[in-house]
């Protein structure tokens, strides 16, 4: 059966929307999982635009780990922008990570800029949550046996006042989040490069949906395109 799509709002859920740059086929990164910068400046310049209308970003452990993110704002025009419309100066920062296996060096915990927050669920060992907790601002468990992203979302509203909800993958957060039916809108940035590889990230990892019938519908909202890139967003539902 087909995942229900939510709506804006509904059941106190924020607006979900993810944004990635995939290659032509498909691909997040190489099969070796470290992420490379393969998409122009102006992909860059339209996360950072992105980010600043977000009250938090969100990303996987991995991403995290294997890349020298911090997930910040992109600098004081970001920050300016964000002020004017009446949000945070900087937004709140979020890991999801099922079972907490978060690297304690990774550069996201040396910059504190702003709030550090790590989704985990009860397969996180008690000495992991112990040494995280020390790290992020707040870690919040989701579920038993794997991450209620519901659940999840419904705190990050009620306590952390999150109504925009950027993610930016990878792939198994990102399937994660469509095969619950949370997601409302995806940005794309389609790169003139092909990865291949079998065991390359996609935009939706994750047990994904068995049948056609049961496949996510996306209602193309405005295509743009840059040089030899395109820009699509999407609103999931029909």
């Amino acid at each position: 059966m087909r995942t229900s799509v939510k709506r804006r709002g509904q059941g106190g859920l924020p607006f979900v929307f993810l944004n990635a740059a995939i290659t032509a086929d498909g691909k997040l990164a190489p099969a070796t999982r470290h992420f490379m910068a393969f998409a122009g400046q102006r992909d860059r310049q339209h996360l950072f635009e992105l980010r600043a209308t977000a009250d938090a970003v969100m990303s996987g452990a991995r991403t995290v780990d294997l890349s020298p993110v911090t997930l910040g704002t992109g600098g004081v025009q970001y920050r300016h922008a964000r002020l004017r419309e009446g949000l945070q100066e900087r937004h709140v920062r979020i890991i999801v990570s099922g079972t907490g296996s978060i690297d304690p060096d990774a550069k996201i915990f040396k910059d504190r800029s702003s709030p550090i927050i790590v989704l985990t669920s009860g397969r996180a060992p008690a000495a992991r949550l112990r040494k995280l907790r020390r790290l992020a601002d707040d870690v919040k468990v989701c579920g038993k046996k794997g991450l209620n992203f519901a659940m999840a979302l419904r705190w990050l509203r009620r306590k952390w006042q999150v109504k925009r909800l950027l993610c930016e993958g990878g792939g198994e957060v990102n399937g994660g989040l469509l095969e619950a039916g949370l997601v409302d809108e995806i940005h794309l940035t389609i790169a003139p490069v092909v990865f291949g590889g079998r065991k390359a990230p996609t935009l939706a990892d994750g047990s994904g949906f068995g049948r056609i019938a049961d496949a996510l519908p996306l209602t193309l909202k405005s295509m743009e395109r840059v040089g030899d890139e395109l820009f699509l967003v999407f609103r999931v539902g029909e």
